[in-house]
């Protein structure tokens, strides 16, 4: 157990983060599941619409750190490339 003031107050502010980013993080992987069944069912406006909510998506969590640079460029290469197709 922290010893502390300011741990658990670290503490507490990581409980925080962790739920903000576990939200985050399962808007993305919604948002992915949803690019794919649009893929899937070849409905390109609501690919469209999707992949442009993914992308948004996308650069919000980089702007945090949550999501790795190369990885977010390459995810929005992929959906530039379904679009694309």
């Amino acid at each position: 157990m922290a010893n502390t003031k300011s741990a658990l107050k670290y503490i507490r502010k990581t409980e925080t983060r962790t739920l903000r980013n576990r939200q985050v993080k399962t808007r993305l992987k919604t948002l992915a599941k949803k690019i794919q069944s649009a893929v899937e069912a070849k409905d390109k406006d609501a690919l469209v619409v999707v992949t442009k909510q993914y992308i948004s998506a996308l650069d919000k969590a980089g702007k945090t750190g949550l999501v790795h640079h190369n990885k977010i460029a390459r995810h929005k290469a992929r959906c530039a490339a379904l679009i694309a197709a």
